[in-house]
């Protein structure tokens, strides 16, 4: 048995999507894959409650009490390597997961850690991607799923979802859609992956 581990932050819409998706699917019998834990680095993220309600194990770890970027991964790392075994490989999903990981924790991960970005990478990397977007006139958006590398958002993609963008959109009326289609490819996309793993 495969075991997902979720990293979010906030209010995990996608890793609820992933948890839904694993559920209907039975992910556990046709992907030899479960989601085994929820991790967050905020106490009060509104995904926690949900992972609970779904009989997931949940922990937080905030980053705040660690003097270093460095002291926080190794904790986290040592967190999920509790969920790692090679007879129960783990996959980690950033899932609105808002930290940025040190080199050395994506390189004890490469390969089975994965990241959904709100652009269609490579294009508009980092923050406020749908405000660039528009401000670049872009005729479409969307979303990409990743493998994560250490340089942010560069890293092999995994799946796209395309959108248009429509006369009148604003920032939040682009995110609203293309988060409607990061609901549907990330739990594709790690699906995928667990084929391979």
């Amino acid at each position: 048995m495969k075991n997902i581990v979720i990293l979010i932050s906030g209010s995990g819409s996608n890793m609820a999507a992933i948890i839904r998706a694993a559920q209907r699917e039975n992910w556990a019998q046709t992907r030899q894959a479960r989601v085994a834990a929820v991790i967050s680095n905020k106490a009060d993220a509104q995904g926690l409650v949900f992972a609970r309600e779904h009989g997931i194990a949940t922990e937080v770890l905030d980053h705040k009490a660690f003097a270093t970027r460095e002291a926080f991964d190794s904790a986290l790392a040592a967190l999920i390597d509790g969920f790692d075994s090679p007879a129960q490989p783990v996959l980690v999903v950033l899932a609105g997961f808002m930290r940025i990981l040190t080199p050395g924790f994506v390189q004890r991960y490469a390969g089975r850690l994965t990241n959904i970005h709100p652009s269609l990478l490579p294009a508009f990397g980092g923050l406020n991607t749908h405000q660039r977007a528009l401000d670049a006139g872009c005729q479409f958006a969307g979303a990409t799923v990743h493998l994560v590398t250490p340089e942010l958002d560069h890293g092999p993609i995994l799946a796209q979802a395309v959108v248009p963008v429509v006369p009148g959109d604003t920032a939040e009326v682009l995110a609203a859609r293309v988060l409607t289609q990061e609901h549907l490819i990330y739990p594709r996309a790690v699906a995928q992956l667990l084929q391979k793993m």
